[in-house]
């Protein structure tokens, strides 16, 4: 068993193109079509493969785009743990105009899931005794808002860290449980778990306030254009955006985490492990729709960071 076990329970087709010009009411013809296998948990362990590491998934997968799923994740050298679901993988389809450089995401919810469905997956997760246990992505209509707070108390048994990325009733619901080691909300998510808008203070307050109470003990929130902060027992760490030229910015936090669970599992302090992660997420808009970030283009940014 690997050391790093990431978990995704709506799974999804990502097809990526451009276009000229988005008209309504117009046939938008596009081109350079990409197809990846996405849904956070992919996207997490596509990334830690791309860098050098070992994940393994745990996914549910079903219906007439099921195979098609299938095919698009056995390229990446992963070890797969497939888990049924009677509905289909859902796609979602991003398409970038190039007259303005704008990015339109179209992400559907995906199937319903039943108990009967889930319930398989979440008995492998309890066997898990390896060092990170990631999930990543939203929930499947039909899942429990407590079924990531489920999983953050089977890593605390088997004495995983347990790293969380999701959002609405499911990240409260894992906050309220505790005990996750590293979770990264965005700071629209923030907002919505402290039910108010919040200046770049505000998010500083609040992070910290998870690590006083057990939510976490580490926060990484991403600030968009103004970068992102960690939030730990030490303090604070902020580091301001890197700047690239971005081409699509789908993928771009899945691509963080990815790079900061690699990099923790790989021996290296928190804060460094941050600025990795900086540099993983910045690398992946430089590539179009969710190609994620390449390894060359990670440690490049990495390097020319300071210290």
């Amino acid at each position: 068993m690997t050391g790093i076990l990431t978990v995704l329970l709506n799974p999804a087709i990502d097809i990526a193109s451009t276009t000229e010009r988005v008209e309504a009411m117009h046939k938008v013809r596009t081109k350079g079509q990409l197809h990846h296998p996405g849904g956070g948990g992919a996207n997490v362990a596509r990334v830690i493969a791309e860098l050098g590491g070992e994940a393994e998934l745990a996914f549910l997968c079903g219906g007439v785009t099921g195979p098609l799923y299938e095919s698009l994740l056995a390229g990446y050298g992963m070890k797969l743990r497939r888990f049924a679901m009677n509905g289909p993988v859902r796609i979602s389809y991003t398409v970038r105009e190039l007259s303005t450089g704008h990015e339109y995401r179209f992400v559907p919810e995906g199937p319903q899931v039943g108990d009967d469905e889930l319930e398989p997956l979440m008995e492998f997760v309890e066997t898990f005794r390896g060092e990170y246990l990631v999930a990543s992505g939203s929930l499947p209509l039909g899942a429990d808002a407590g079924t990531y707070a489920r999983m953050a108390a089977m890593a605390a048994r088997n004495h995983a860290r347990f790293v969380l990325d999701t959002s609405g009733e499911a990240l409260r619901a894992a906050l309220d449980h505790g005990g996750i080691f590293l979770v990264k909300p965005s700071q629209r998510e923030l907002e919505q778990i402290a039910g108010r808008e919040l200046d770049v203070a505000g998010v500083e307050r609040e992070a910290l306030s998870l690590v006083a109470r057990g939510a976490a003990r580490h926060v990484a929130v991403s600030l968009g254009g103004e970068g992102a902060l960690l939030a730990n027992a030490d303090g604070l760490v902020k580091l301001p955006a890197i700047k690239v030229e971005a081409k699509s910015a789908v993928g771009a936090g899945d691509s963080f985490l990815g790079g900061m669970v690699q990099w923790l599992a790989a021996g290296h302090a928190p804060a460094d492990a941050f600025r990795f992660a900086m540099a993983a997420g910045a690398a992946a808009v430089l590539h179009e729709g969710t190609s994620l970030c390449r390894r060359e283009d990670v440690m490049r940014l990495y390097e020319a960071m300071p210290a």
